[in-house]
């Protein structure tokens, strides 16, 4: 197939990982590399994902910042996290003692390792339970149940991607962070985020079984059974209460009781999703406020940001920005197997000033700035509205603390970036095909439509390939093409230059159900 074979050398593939699910009789996993990744007795399928493929090429040329929090996200933790080669597994339980730089805003007393000041995410009304000192829950209190996860990730320019499963358990998180003006919001999540959403989720038990309120006030999500196309979305709204523990969630009972539990406990994965991205956007903005005297350049870093968590048969998602996940299904009323009647169904919000529902929320929250948006971009600076990080568009002093062009002349209320993310989640249906993860660069090339016929095309010729890769082989002819080179020229285009042709773009496709078939993921430069 056209574009099968043109980033296959090893000097531009610099990280590589696969994951293919057992079958299940429990036949063990096989890496793209062809290692064997699970040994041991035969397991059960809990889950409703069979394999992952990913992808990610750089376009910017980066070099990285890794004094960030006294050198120990760079140092540290994304060492003992990235692995470039292929999935490795690791113990669920941090190596390093990272829950006391993740959690230091919730606890009483910072530790020495600790880039935050104790400034609580949310009120102390509702968060006293987890202001006082307590130990970190153990991994095997949770409902994620696992003593040890599968773990890849990498980095492309200012993108970073990041894959850790746990296929005995029946869960998947997948994340992409696409970073802007630099990397350092890009591995600060990678470092930080996962763990941060972790921690999170090991506290739903333990506040449902203590009745501890975990949301103040309401945040809004989608939940869609039934995909319903274009059309708008049920709303439902959580306001402040106690989520039905996991262990009432697992039990086998078809009465009512058993869907009040279920809708619950989804609210507590999605309230726990939303405020760990707060917690880590506290720690971020603090760790900047600390350095942005010798670093002045990190208060217009940011990242967007897309996570996605199959759990059991929910898939559920959050975004900040531009990056999309895109589900793939049949319509129950046609034969499954044509290409012409898989449906591309967008599960993320677009969150820039093209999206007209986000630019009338911008000029709404800002009636006395007449210029909110100045020459297609928020206060002249970002298309996107929605971001992590980038602290002088959401903090004055910050905004003051730079010089030139970069400072914002006319902040009159800021924020004017929002760190509200977008949340849905979708219960997984036999007619769910596969889900395509990507940044924007993604999508500047390819139209949802086209981004899932390539895939169905390329899987259905290829079962043991690589539709990530093959995505983005297609994408380098596309540009290659629009800028008159040859893809072989376009790729000899050093990085940072070859910004103009193209972005940084990362991909992951996930097959959903039974389908077993090997995987892998690339990252080039």
């Amino acid at each position: 197939m056209q574009g099968e074979n043109f980033i296959n050398s090893e000097r531009e593939i610099k990280v590589s990982f696969g994951y293919q699910c057992n079958s299940p009789r429990g036949i063990p996993c096989s890496a793209a590399n062809g290692r064997e990744i699970w040994s041991g007795s035969e397991m059960p399928r809990t889950g409703s994902f069979s394999c992952l493929s990913g992808a990610a090429l750089s376009a910017n040329a980066t070099l990285a910042n890794t004094n960030i929090c006294n050198g120990v996200i760079g140092g540290e933790i994304l060492p003992s996290l990235d692995s470039p080669k292929s999935f490795r597994r690791v113990p669920s339980s941090p190596s390093l003692p990272r829950l006391d730089i993740l959690s230091s805003s919730l606890q009483s007393s910072i530790s020495n390792l600790s880039c935050s000041s104790p400034s609580p995410v949310d009120s102390p009304e509702t968060d006293s339970f987890l202001l006082k000192p307590m130990s970190a829950p153990s991994r095997t209190d949770s409902f994620l149940n696992a003593m040890e996860v599968q773990m890849a990730g990498g980095a492309a320019g200012e993108d970073r991607v990041q894959a850790v499963c746990s296929e005995e358990n029946g869960w998947l998180f997948c994340a992409i962070y696409d970073g802007f003006n630099g990397r350092d919001a890009a591995d600060f999540l990678a470092g930080t985020l996962y763990e941060t959403i972790i921690f999170y989720f090991t506290l739903l038990d333990r506040e449902s079984k203590q009745n501890v309120p975990t949301a103040n006030g309401c945040f809004e999500y989608f939940h869609d059974d039934g995909l319903v196309g274009n059309k708008a979305k049920p709303t439902s709204r959580i306001d402040g209460k106690s989520y039905a523990s996991a262990e009432s969630l697992m039990k086998k009972t078809a009465d009512h009781k058993m869907e009040v539990s279920s809708d619950s406990f989804r609210h507590g994965v999605l309230d726990s999703l939303q405020r760990a991205l707060s917690q880590a956007e506290n720690d971020f903005l603090y760790m900047v406020e600390q350095e942005m005297e010798d670093r002045p350049d990190l208060v217009s870093i940011g990242s967007c940001v897309l996570v996605v968590f199959l759990h059991g048969n929910d898939m559920y998602t959050l975004n900040l920005g531009d990056s999309r996940a895109v589900l793939a299904t049949y319509d129950d009323a046609n034969d499954m197997g044509r290409t012409e009647k898989l449906k591309a169904i967008q599960l993320t919000d677009s969150h820039t000033v093209d999206n007209e529902v986000e630019r009338t929320r911008l000029l709404h929250e800002h009636p006395d700035d007449s210029m909110p948006v100045v020459a297609g971009k928020v206060k002249g600076k970002l298309k996107v509205t929605r971001a992590f990080g980038v602290g002088y568009l959401k903090k004055k002093k910050m905004n003051d603390a730079v010089m030139g062009i970069i400072r914002v002349h006319n902040l009159i209320s800021p924020p004017y970036i929002s760190t509200e993310p977008s949340l849905n989640v979708h219960t997984i249906s036999r007619s769910d095909h596969f889900v395509i993860i990507g940044s924007d660069g993604l999508f500047d090339f390819f139209s949802n439509d086209e981004a899932v016929k390539l895939v169905l095309s390329y899987i259905s010729s290829n079962p043991y390939g690589d539709p990530a890769k093959f995505l983005l082989e297609q994408l380098v002819i596309k540009a290659a093409h629009s800028a008159g080179f040859s893809k072989e020229e376009l790729m000899n285009i050093p990085a940072g230059r070859r910004r103009k042709y193209h972005d940084d773009v990362t991909v992951m496709v996930i097959i959903l159900g039974t389908n077993h078939r090997t995987s892998k993921a690339s990252t080039c430069v």
